[in-house]
């Protein structure tokens, strides 16, 4: 982990004064069976950039592996800090991404527009033949590799997305979005405890909605997972690994609150979501970037995360995890599987 005054990021993420206001402005384009943006779905052509780190990038990962794309869309794993100018692909060797030759997600951004000027975010699918950025807009990510890439798909895929629920799931991940996966940055990042004070109340109050609505189903739309799961699932596990101390979203820890931490251990254990968690990348990316809440960016060494694949009490609800006619995903790809020493999970690759 580099030090140097380059990755010193203070005044990047608190004002003082201010609340956090997360800018929501992405590349609008889509990648899609008709092509609407020039972009058509084409196996092998896009490269899905991520770091395990950062929840947004974590639910593409699930997306992609719960829907079998590993074979159709490349992955390209940042590592887990960056600098105030960039991602970086030092995981890989000689610090350059194999495919993309790039040192920087930047460089794929700015192949495209070279003045862009917005953050360097994760995920962003990139066009391999021009090495240029297609799009970084997280929330409309995941519904196209539900929707538009059905022809790649692995069989027995899941329908994450099912038309007739789409209002239902679309309403409860707009909450979800500016009240727990935004909500806990509104928390963590505000400048003046009056905005502090107000978040984290409102946080607190979508949390206990969220346990008492999972106390009457195994998932949040019902007996089977979808799109709504895909995106909390990265927001709860991050919780008592960074959030509850970091953010000071400290009211009570998760695995105090029956429902959803038996919820977070059950979707851990579930193949495609916990096999996508690097424990130890998402603690370093939290206290060694965010120098405005940590500025000794010293990593603590705890929680341990063996709790994660302790047993879970959800198979007392009605159960069709993979919906109908669907079915588990295969194991990761072998060069994907996180380093063992990051996580409780024993994962084999394939």
């Amino acid at each position: 982990m580099s030090t140097s005054d380059e990755n010193d990021q203070t005044g990047s993420y608190v004002h003082a004064g201010k609340a956090f206001d997360r800018d929501m402005t992405y590349i609008p384009d889509r990648i899609t069976v008709d092509a609407r943006d020039g972009w058509p779905v084409e196996a092998g052509r896009y490269r899905l950039a991520v770091s395990r780190a950062c929840p947004w990038a974590n639910r593409t990962i699930i997306s992609r592996r719960l829907l079998g794309l590993e074979d159709s869309i490349s992955l390209a794993i940042a590592g887990p800090t960056h600098d105030r100018r960039s991602w970086t692909f030092d995981l890989d060797e000689g610090g350059v991404d194999p495919v993309l030759g790039y040192e920087r997600l930047q460089q794929a951004y700015f192949a495209r527009y070279p003045d862009y000027p917005r953050g360097i975010t994760v995920p962003a699918m990139v066009d391999v033949p021009t090495r240029a950025v297609v799009t970084n807009d997280f929330q409309q990510i995941t519904l196209d590799l539900a929707t538009q890439w059905t022809a790649l798909q692995r069989e027995g895929a899941p329908d994450l997305y099912p038309e007739e629920r789409r209002g239902e799931i679309d309403e409860l991940n707009r909450w979800m979005l500016h009240r727990v996966n935004n909500g806990v940055y509104k928390v963590g990042f505000a400048g003046a405890q009056a905005d502090y004070e107000r978040e984290y109340h409102l946080l607190w109050s979508a949390l206990d909605e969220l346990e008492d609505r999972l106390s009457r189903s195994r998932y949040l739309m019902g007996p089977a997972i979808t799109e709504a799961d895909v995106r909390l699932f990265p927001t709860l596990v991050r919780f008592d690994l960074v959030y509850y101390s970091h953010f000071k979203v400290n009211r009570q820890p998760l695995f105090t609150m029956p429902n959803l931490w038996n919820y977070t251990k059950d979707l851990f254990q579930t193949p495609g979501f916990g096999d996508t968690i690097d424990v130890e990348h998402i603690k370093e990316h939290y206290y060694a970037v965010q120098t405005d809440i940590n500025p000794t960016r010293v990593v603590p060494l705890g929680p341990d995360p063996a709790p994660l694949i302790e047993p879970h009490d959800r198979d007392r609800f009605p159960t069709d995890t993979w919906g109908p006619g669907g079915s588990a995903p295969q194991p990761p790809l072998a060069a994907e599987v996180v380093d063992p020493a990051h996580t409780p999970l024993v994962v084999q690759g394939r």
